[in-house]
């Protein structure tokens, strides 16, 4: 995977913290072997209010192409894109940035797109569903935001946060039937949780366990710990489920097109 690193390597950090359980960079450098491109993602460990000391420093390392941006950065990442995607615009967040031509940072949010084509390939029909998410902040509002554009029937938002997850649904509003509601899964066809919860083993569960049934579909954005306890209870309970590496996977081949300028 490393023989072609050079001086002509182009470098692709992610940034985050924590940052240890990220699949990403061998995972998109494998990637970019196959299209012989000679570039690499590269683990940054980059704590909640460094990033523009950090960004300062990247300026002027023109090999460094572009960003993949993971929490709590998504939101501070968009106040320095000069340029960003329509998502990116309407909700304040990105995922990844790419070098413009002047070296400043175009930036977009592919979370949504990622998580909405992992469930479908995990076996969930989202055309249609009733859907409780659970969790409003950067990668959920993406991700509500893709579910309602996928065609669900109806979202229900809810967050520790009431005021963030009311303050998401006047966002998303004129994209379809969406509202804030409580933590139960109760009549839903698809729970999803777009929180950390899960990555450590004393979180709680966002959703009652004893209220999943086998006609729901489960999704869980927690990627690299395994089966979170949330998905161990729906498997439990005859749920289907998709964990966050499939989100990662699906996620591959955007994050390519986009730093590769192909889109």
């Amino acid at each position: 995977m490393f023989e072609s690193l050079s001086g002509e390597t182009q470098l692709y950090p992610i940034l985050g913290d924590p940052i240890g359980f990220v699949k990403s960079p061998q995972r998109l450098t494998a990637k970019f072997a196959e299209r012989k491109h000679n570039g690499a993602c590269v683990p940054m460990l980059a704590p909640e209010g460094t990033l523009s000391d950090l960004l300062r420093g990247i300026a002027p390392v023109s090999n460094v192409r572009g960003l993949l941006v993971t929490m709590p950065h998504k939101g501070t990442m968009f106040q320095h894109c000069a340029t960003a995607s329509e998502t990116s615009k309407l909700l304040q967040v990105v995922s990844i940035v790419r070098r413009n031509e002047d070296g400043s940072w175009h930036g977009d949010m592919l979370d949504g797109l990622a998580f909405v084509e992992a469930q479908k390939k995990a076996g969930a029909t989202v055309e249609g569903a009733r859907v409780l998410q659970i969790g409003a902040g950067a990668a959920g509002s993406a991700i509500a935001a893709a579910m309602l554009d996928a065609g669900i029937r109806e979202l229900i938002l809810h967050d520790v946060d009431t005021a963030k997850a009311e303050d998401l649904v006047k966002l998303l509003a004129h994209r379809g039937q969406v509202a804030s509601g409580p933590p139960d899964p109760t009549g839903f066809d698809m729970v999803i949780n777009t929180t950390p919860m899960g990555m450590h083993p004393e979180d709680p569960l966002p959703v009652s366990s004893e209220l999943l049934t086998a006609s729901m579909f489960v999704g869980d954005v927690v990627a690299g710990h395994g089966q979170t306890p949330l998905l161990e209870a729906a498997q439990a309970a005859g749920c289907k489920t998709a964990d966050g590496s499939g989100m990662v996977d699906a996620g591959l081949d955007l994050m390519l097109e986009f730093l590769l300028q192909k889109q």
